[in-house]
Parts: C-alpha cells; sequence; structure tokens
C-alpha cells in the first residue's frame, strides 16, 4: 500500500496568537488482515486505530509497537510503511489560553496469531477499550452512526479516525479496480 495523507482538523478555531502550546506526537497502525482491519473499540462504540503517544527519547517504531500491544494485546510482527499525518489542534482543555496541537503518523504494520493481555491506561481501562478485527466499511459507518447522532461526548478522535479509515477504503477500492 503507497498512500499519503496529511490534513489538519483544526477542532475549534484557535487564535494563531496564542503562543502557550501543549504539543503531543503519537503514531497509530494499521493493521489489515483478511479484509478486516484491527480496532479498538470503546464502550462509547466508536471505532480508533491503535497507537498513542510516544514517550521521550522513544522513537516512532518502538511507540508503535509498545502502543499496539499495550491497547490490543497483539504483538507486532512488522512496522511498514509511514501512510500518513494527521494534525489537530484546539483549545487546550487543562489549560486556559493555550492551544493543544497532536501530529499522529499513521503506519502500516502487521501483528502476530500471539496475543497477550492489554495493557490499558486508566483512561483507557475506562473507556473499556478492546481490539475488535472489523470490515471498514462497518467501523466507518459506525463513526459516521456516531458523529450525526450529535449525543455528547464524541471523542474528538472520531473524525480523525473516520478520515482515515476512508482514505484506506477509497485506496483499497481504486486498487481492486485495477487489478
Amino acid at each position: 500500500m503507497n498512500i499519503m495523507f496529511n490534513k489538519l482538523f483544526e477542532i475549534d478555531k484557535v487564535s494563531d496568537s496564542i503562543e502557550k502550546i501543549n504539543f503531543r506526537e503519537a503514531v497509530r497502525g494499521i493493521i489489515i488482515k483478511d479484509k478486516k482491519i484491527l480496532m479498538v473499540h470503546s464502550k462509547n462504540k466508536d471505532y480508533k486505530f491503535p497507537g498513542g503517544g510516544m514517550k521521550k527519547d522513544e522513537g516512532h517504531i518502538d511507540a508503535l509497537k509498545r502502543e499496539v500491544e499495550e491497547e490490543t494485546g497483539y504483538v507486532c510482527s512488522k512496522i511498514g510503511d509511514q501512510l500518513g499525518i494527521i494534525t489537530e489542534r484546539s483549545k487546550d482543555k487543562y489549560v486556559n489560553n493555550r492551544v493543544f496541537k497532536m501530529i499522529s503518523y499513521y503506519y502500516l504494520a502487521e501483528v502476530s496469531n500471539v496475543r497477550k493481555a492489554q495493557k490499558l491506561d486508566p483512561y483507557e481501562a475506562k473507556l473499556k477499550f478492546r481490539p475488535e478485527w472489523i470490515q471498514i466499511e462497518d467501523a466507518i459507518n459506525n463513526n459516521e452512526k456516531i458523529i450525526s447522532s450529535g449525543v455528547e461526548p464524541i471523542p474528538n478522535w472520531i473524525f480523525r479516525e473516520t478520515y482515515v479509515l476512508k482514505v484506506i477504503r477509497d485506496y483499497i477500492n481504486r486498487f481492486n479496480k485495477i487489478t
């Protein structure tokens, strides 16, 4: 798969005059097997890609392996190409007059059949994260239903993840028409 996306999601209109920025980098795995994609499902019924924030002095590959294993229990057997970048900007929820900016790097990855216990962060455990292999179209439809319902809370990540799911779906559909 050789696609590349680079998209900005401005969740809140943020003034460029705000100089204080809470910056975070994250890595996310795009893991497809037997025409299904590995996603993390929460108690809010949304789907997100496995992955998360990088620790200080941690590279993308090591962070992605750690995050996939922590959130899904699956062990990464291969990390492939970086497929895209999503930048999100919003008002910082915790500090007034500060911008939260997160850049997520998406990588194609594979997992082995080995599955360990999840090691969820407290907020992930509260949301009851669990891995699920799902058809891409079903994950898109599910997330779009949540978005269109307008029922709060709608996690910010649902917009990002639904966008990436659509890019992957469209690429696969184009590829299948060629072959």
